[in-house]
């Protein structure tokens, strides 16, 4: 066997050794929304029980709750659960299911004065929750999750009346940004990827791509442990435009980082507490499916 197909080989062994211990782990520890994704996304399953799956988690109010989000456990409807489950939909093509506008209709009715969602809403208090879920009486607006919500519709061009104001409330919150952190950079970004306004969002990029590598919210070193943020979570594809922050040798020995970082079991692991044994194994389900689908969007797994 010549040496380039040797490489080739050992290559191709090596991706369905990735794949068949992220089946394993998704299959022994996945919720059934998660191992219909894993299904979707990398066995050429059905969409189908996807968002069957999914559509269990929402409400009659149209909203999404009852721990989609698995550090909110719940029953009610909260901002976040929504940005959850519009990445589902993204993420199998379906932002033009009914239950988009179902959404959309509660979280207008969820808004504040200034056009957006608050990051959490009281009722969240009444119902176990991770610590860092806390919020006040009267909560404001957020751009966590408002912009990322927003930025999903405007991708697939969604019509509704709420967007109007959320994406004018997102604007004029990014604009105002000195200070920052991962999340919301995170969430603004996804805004900024498809806004209709290009202009606007590369002048918004350029200025809060820069606080992001000044403040520090970036782990440029691809052996950082904790709660921290690495390039992939910014640029989670090729044509995210966030890549731009990062040079070809960062994204590179970030991707390496990632391959490597697929436990014995099969699984990723997450770098935020697990505040409950459960919360801390549907996370790593989860983020096991994204990051596969992270390394394939970079060309590490067969499309």
């Amino acid at each position: 066997m010549a040496v380039d197909d040797e490489d080739s080989a050992n290559e191709e062994a090596t991706m369905t050794d990735v794949l068949d211990g992220a089946a394993g782990f998704v299959w022994r520890t996945g919720r059934l929304i998660d191992r219909h994704r894993f299904a979707h996304l990398f066995m050429g399953g059905d969409r189908g029980p996807v968002l069957a799956a999914l559509a269990a988690y929402q409400n009659a109010d149209g909203g999404f709750g009852n721990a989609l989000e698995p550090d909110l456990r719940g029953p009610g409807s909260q901002p976040e659960p929504v940005e959850v489950a519009f990445r589902v939909l993204d993420e199998v093509g379906a932002m033009d299911d009914p239950m988009v506008a179902s959404a959309c209709d509660w979280l207008a009715s969820a808004s504040t004065a200034e056009g957006g969602v608050p990051y959490v809403l009281p009722s969240a208090l009444e119902h176990p929750r991770a610590p860092w879920w806390q919020t006040e009486p009267d909560p404001p607006a957020g751009l966590v999750p408002t912009a990322a919500i927003a930025g999903l519709l405007h991708k697939h061009r969604v019509a509704h009346p709420w967007l109007e104001g959320a994406t004018a409330y997102t604007w004029r919150a990014a604009d105002a940004i000195a200070e920052t952190n991962p999340y919301e950079v995170r969430s603004v970004l996804t805004f900024l990827d498809h806004v209709p306004d290009r202009e606007r969002a590369e002048a918004a990029f350029r200025r809060i791509g820069g606080l992001t590598l000044e403040q520090g919210l970036v782990a440029l070193d691809p052996e950082a442990t904790g709660d921290v943020h690495r390039p992939l979570d910014f640029a989670p594809s090729p044509d995210a435009m966030a890549r731009r922050l990062f040079s070809d040798e960062v994204v590179e020995a970030s991707l390496d980082a990632l391959a490597a970082g697929q436990q014995a079991d099969g699984g990723w692991t997450v770098g935020w507490p697990a505040w409950t044994e459960a919360a801390g194994l549907e996370w790593r389900a989860w983020v096991t499916v994204h990051n596969l689908g992270v390394l394939r969007a970079y060309g590490r797994l067969p499309a």
